[in-house]
């Protein structure tokens, strides 16, 4: 059976936000400004975070990302795609824009940290194809009074669902305009009533070790891996749970079906393939203050506050390669400033 076209949001998209006509002519030399000629594209940009792994150039050629029903940008469910064909792709959020170009959408399917398969971002796209994303539920529990397993479904349709252009940021120091769907995870919160004892909510992703191979080989780490934020934090307006990415539902190497968006926190936050959301009393550990020392709970973007191996004041901007600055808070300050107090390290740790 052939892929259902996926509708795309193309002419909703600003004018500002569009990439000239000249440049995409004049790729080729483009790439050579950036040193970044031939097929194997040179590296430009700082080592991972993890592991002495040189990142390399995101730039991905056309049709090298695998067959599925977006063509070269990755792999999607077909189900996702015809169940919630009337909900794709959503109307967009203008009140939360970015002043930089919109990425494009193969080099963003195509760069991908989702340890659960591989620590090599581009191999991510190659091992997601077996990674079953329907049938999918979410267990709700904790102090919360509508406890229970949610159909993803179901879950979708508990919010308006919008997008919203925000800035990502990688704590490795790599940043990209990406175009998400969702809806402000304070509207779950509302309809599932917790109690007054809630004070975090904790989120973790799926264990399938015989379909997500890096769960299997990479023992050093606690799989599943899990998140958690504030109640405070996880009411706020920015807090986006994601069903979608670029118009259609999202990729399976872009944490499908339904993850966490924060855009003011670096984005080992922003958990994927959630299973999992807990209400609980007590502020709970997250998966990579348990396994390394160089990541807390907080894990606010702050240019001030260098990782032990390198500095944040400036990240690579995917669509260029050109460094730019990192703001505070990413650039989200007057939606969390209020959250937090700067002269706390509520930052890394």
């Amino acid at each position: 059976m052939a892929c259902p076209r996926i509708k795309k949001p193309w002419d909703r998209i600003p004018e500002s936000e569009v990439t000239p006509e000249s440049v995409y002519i004049n790729r080729r030399e483009f790439a050579k400004k950036l040193g970044l000629t031939g097929v194997s594209l040179a590296p430009f940009f700082m080592g991972r975070s993890q592991g002495a792994e040189t990142a390399r150039s995101p730039f991905v050629a056309p049709g090298t990302l695998g067959s599925s029903c977006t063509g070269p940008y990755g792999h999607v469910a077909e189900f996702w795609v015809k169940k919630w064909a009337e909900l794709f792709p959503a109307v967009r959020n203008t009140r939360f824009q970015v002043k930089r170009t919109l990425t494009d959408e193969r080099i963003f399917a195509g760069y991908n940290n989702f340890y659960e398969f591989t620590v090599t971002k581009q191999r991510v796209k190659d091992l997601v194809e077996g990674f079953e994303v329907n049938p999918w539920e979410v267990k709700i529990s904790g102090e919360v009074k509508k406890k229970g397993t949610y159909d993803v479904d179901d879950l979708i349709r508990m919010g308006k669902l919008e997008e919203r252009l925000y800035h990502f940021r990688c704590v490795e120091a790599w940043s990209a305009n990406v175009p998400w769907s969702g809806y402000p995870l304070s509207q779950l919160i509302d309809k599932l009533n917790p109690s007054s004892q809630a004070k975090y909510v904790r989120f973790v992703t799926v264990y399938r070790p015989n379909q997500m191979p890096g769960q299997k080989r990479q023992r050093q780490y606690p799989w599943p891996y899990y998140e958690a934020l504030t109640m405070e934090e996880a009411m706020n307006e920015l807090a986006l749970l994601t069903f979608g990415v670029y118009g259609h539902p999202l990729n399976k190497q872009n944490g499908a079906p339904v993850r966490m968006v924060l855009p003011w926190k670096f984005g080992f936050k922003n958990i994927k393939s959630i299973v999992k959301i807990e209400f609980l009393k007590r502020r709970p550990s997250t998966f990579w203050s348990d396994a390394s020392h160089e990541y807390g709970f907080w894990a606010n973007i702050n240019p001030k506050f260098d990782h032990p191996r390198w500095s944040q004041a400036t990240e690579t901007f995917l669509n260029t390669g050109e460094r730019i600055p990192t703001r505070l808070y990413n650039g989200y300050g007057e939606y969390v400033a209020h959250l937090y107090d700067e002269n706390e390290r509520q930052f890394f740790y």
